[in-house]
């Protein structure tokens, strides 16, 4: 019998709504933005329930979402204007010079595909590992983003189920970051919003992307790359086989954690977020049996805006991140307690300030380096990207909250974790792991990781 796969339907190009201004014509990439070239897009959505009472007209509901969604794409865009440009490099040899920028005027915007599959909510969620068919709810898939010189900034894929709807977004990482990725989804369901209520003209968002890029003193706004091509810089990385589970960690398991980890430290220092991935740290080395004298790290991507001297708006638009590592042996890590660890990770997020922030800028510019998935990776390290900070449960389209938050392909690898909010909320956190699926199968025997593992709400 075949298995069900995702079959495209239609497909189009949206285009910001209005005209944008000259000077918006151009964006410039900073640091921040071009050392992310080598790796794979932002790929994040929602999965929602049909609405009960659409059982008669499926076809009616479907071709109105659709067109809903599109318009108030368009007007999001109007917003959010780079993201339907495209990537150019422009290349002189006398003098020498390589600069990569955005042209946001110069394309046909961003891809919009509506796809099918024939399967059920239930299908997708009740299975212990992420279906591998989660994957083909994206678009760009294992797409670099160098690649958006060809290939959107930003697609959408909507893909129809029997009784459900996913909105997967795929978009380049160097036009944006977690932050930016979310402001620009919740401004997208503000307008929808308020597009249903037949208010689409100046529909107020919470959040109105400042486009103005940040350089470092002296730097910018084109940085001149030491490169003649770009098959210098970028490679495509085939991840190992992998099973990815979704773990859910009530506020009430992860209280406890934060107060063992501060109370073992002598300290109340340590953050919710910092206890639950030094304990994930700890698990998940032991699972891997590390070698004693081996060593590992817990690597978290990081958001700069408040840690720069002024701090950077919330609204800022664009790739702002960095990440930190705290670092042991793997015999240190498990001889010690949570308490131990944890604190570890917290220096690693307490001691990155604005000052060490433009000492890496400063650094980057000496000898720029574009991140590579497997290189500047190590296999011993858990990596916690994401944030259940953003507010993914918040975003409506006109069928309620959302059942689920799940994650495409990219940028995944052994070690990888993602974080969501809890769809209960309260302080409550999903952790997605991507790990071996031996490794996977022994941390499911870990009884420390899977005593503070809660059961999620029965529609998660």
């Amino acid at each position: 019998m075949n298995s069900p796969v995702v079959r495209s339907v239609s497909e189009c190009f949206v285009k910001p709504s209005g005209q944008a201004q000259e000077s918006d014509r151009i964006c410039n990439l900073t640091p921040w933005d071009i050392s992310m070239l080598s790796l794979h897009h932002i790929q994040k959505g929602l999965l929602f329930q049909k609405p009960k009472t659409l059982v008669v007209d499926q076809h009616h509901f479907i071709e109105n979402l659709l067109e809903k969604l599109k318009h108030s794409l368009s007007l999001t865009l109007f917003h959010f204007y780079p993201l339907s440009g495209r990537l150019v490099t422009h290349k002189t040899e006398h003098p020498s010079s390589y600069t990569i920028y955005v042209d946001c005027s110069n394309s046909s915007g961003a891809r919009f595909i509506h796809a099918t599959l024939d399967m059920t909510i239930s299908d997708i969620l009740s299975p212990v590992d992420v279906p591998p068919i989660v994957h083909s709810f994206f678009d760009l898939h294992k797409a670099v983003n160098h690649d958006g010189h060809t290939m959107p900034l930003l697609s959408i894929k909507v893909t129809e189920l029997v009784d459900g709807v996913f909105i997967g977004c795929s978009m380049n990482h160097n036009i944006g970051d977690g932050t930016s990725y979310w402001n620009f989804f919740n401004a997208w369901s503000q307008i929808f919003q308020a597009q249903a209520q037949g208010n689409e003209h100046d529909v107020p968002i919470s959040c109105y992307p400042i486009h103005n890029r940040w350089f470092p003193d002296g730097c910018g706004p084109v940085i001149n790359l030491p490169f003649k091509h770009h098959d210098e810089f970028i490679s495509r990385f085939e991840a190992p086989l992998l099973r990815g589970r979704i773990f859910h960690f009530s506020s009430e398991s992860i209280a406890r954690l934060k107060e063992r980890a501060n109370s073992e430290s002598k300290t109340t220092k340590i953050s919710s977020l910092q206890s639950l991935s030094a304990h994930v740290w700890r698990c998940v080395t032991r699972a891997r049996q590390t070698a004693h004298d081996e060593r590992t790290s817990c690597k978290l991507a990081i958001n700069n805006r408040s840690r720069m001297e002024p701090p950077l708006a919330a609204e800022y638009f664009g790739s702002a991140v960095s990440v930190v590592s705290a670092d042991s042996t793997g015999g240190e890590l498990l001889e010690n307690d949570l308490g131990w660890a944890a604190w570890k990770v917290h220096l690693a997020v307490a001691n990155h300030n604005g000052r060490v922030v433009r000492d890496m800028l400063k650094e980057w510019l000496q000898h720029p380096v574009i991140y590579q998935l497997g290189v500047n990776i190590d296999s011993s390290c858990v990596m916690i990207s994401s944030s259940p900070k953003f507010d993914m449960y918040g975003n409506e389209f006109g069928m309620g909250k959302a059942v689920a938050v799940l994650s495409g392909y990219a940028n995944k690898f052994d070690g990888n974790v993602t974080a969501y909010p809890g769809r209960d909320g309260g302080g409550s956190i999903d952790f997605e792991l991507s790990l071996s699926p031996h490794v996977m199968t022994a941390l499911e025997s870990d009884e420390e990781f899977m005593e503070a593992v809660s059961q999620p709400n029965p529609l998660h």
